[in-house]
């Protein structure tokens, strides 16, 4: 696992690890869904759109980029627990087919990329 370490943003945040998947899954959703990365890795849950988007990331890089649900929980300072719960989350989302076509899209985006949608 690549280690860096991401800060918080002063509303609970703490350091911890930090893998390139998560990384790259996380810059991908907060460029999307037009939220602070910084937001996205803070310890704190943060506004619903943030917790939204931070499950989003997680299932990402378990499911597009195949980390284990325990390596997805430290990069995002969760339990492994959280990132399961996140996935499940996610994927009863994906019945509505407006969401589902988002998250394809950022699932190709991935796949297709550097992993943050950029070329």
């Amino acid at each position: 696992m690549d280690i860096n370490l991401a800060s918080g943003c002063g509303c609970g945040g703490s350091r911890f690890p930090l893998s390139s998947a998560a990384d790259r899954a996380a810059a991908l959703v907060a460029r999307e869904k037009h939220v602070s990365k910084v937001l996205i890795f803070n310890r704190s849950r943060c506004r619903a759109d943030t917790a939204r988007a931070r499950q989003l990331a997680m299932y990402l890089s378990h499911v597009v980029l195949g980390q284990s649900l325990t390596a997805v929980g430290v990069a995002f300072g969760r339990d492994r627990t959280t990132v399961s719960y996140a996935c499940a989350l996610i994927e009863d989302m994906r019945d509505d087919p407006g969401f589902d076509d988002e998250v394809t899209r950022l699932e190709r985006l991935l796949e297709n990329t550097g992993g943050d949608g950029s070329e």
